[in-house]
């Protein structure tokens, strides 16, 4: 992190994510992609989106809108929820996981998106209106010092999002301090199965704002989740993610060093 300090990574992040939340109908990535322009329409997304684990019934779920394209994972359907808990989703973009996680919790449930990119959170304030989800709210906020009370919610979620963090270590003791005793941190992210080659590891801008330069080992981020007190961690690296991380670069082969993982912890 010499090149850059951590507020002029943060400051990349959100200016890409600004970018993507502006556009209407086409896009600036798929995820994670560092590439400018990969896909021109709505559709592009929802086949981007089935890569990753989101059922066609998902993807007619969400107001118009919702759906990105973004992430490497679907960590709503892995959190199992449940009617009446309380959800958090950390880094939420136009709302798609939130909408989801709403269905499943109800209208006793309640689900709050975090986003620091104030379009973002207008964006997803405006497909929640339209799609009268009723038991959702997004809060602009910074995932490192969050806008939610101490013990607060039951399940944590997250899509691709934590690894963007030049300082995860603060993001995983937040999470820890708004969970009930109890909770859940249920979360799909990229993790590293390889050295990443000096070229990838010290791109700061395009390919750390791209979810690739910005991520941790295993070993690390399980160091990380022990370090803010959560227990029963697992961390399951999906290989068929490699299947759409490969066209993020295309020609660079970073699917050969990272890869997508599902990550759950508790709050004991």
């Amino acid at each position: 992190m010499t090149q850059m300090t951590n507020d002029q990574i943060r400051q990349n992040v959100r200016g890409r994510y600004q970018k993507i939340a502006v556009k209407k109908v086409e896009a600036a990535s798929s995820c994670c992609t560092p590439a400018e322009s990969c896909c021109d329409s709505p559709s592009d997304f929802d086949a981007i989106s089935a890569k990753m684990g989101y059922s066609s019934e998902e993807l007619a779920a969400a107001p118009e809108g919702a759906n990105l394209g973004l992430g490497c994972g679907n960590p709503q359907a892995i959190a199992e929820l449940q009617a009446g808990e309380h959800v958090l989703d950390l880094g939420s973009g136009g709302g798609f996981d939130c909408f989801l996680a709403s269905r499943q919790v109800g209208d006793q449930g309640h689900v709050i998106g975090v986003d620091m990119t104030p379009e973002m959170i207008s964006r997803a304030r405006e497909n929640s209106i339209n799609g009268k989800f009723m038991n959702t709210e997004f809060r602009l906020g910074e995932i490192e010092h969050l806008p939610v009370s101490d013990n607060s919610v039951n399940v944590i979620i997250s899509n691709c999002v934590i690894n963007l963090s030049p300082d995860k270590q603060q993001v995983f003791r937040e999470a820890y301090r708004v969970l009930q005793p109890g909770g859940r941190l249920a979360i799909s992210d990229i993790v590293t199965t390889a050295e990443l080659p000096p070229e990838i590891k010290n791109d700061l801008d395009e390919l750390y704002s791209g979810c690739i330069s910005g991520a941790s080992s295993i070993a690390v981020v399980e160091g990380m989740l022990r370090e803010s007190g959560f227990t029963e961690i697992r961390i399951e690296p999906k290989d068929e993610s490699r299947t759409f991380i490969k066209d993020w670069v295309p020609g660079a082969n970073v699917d050969q060093y990272i890869v997508s993982a599902v990550i759950k912890a508790v709050k004991s």
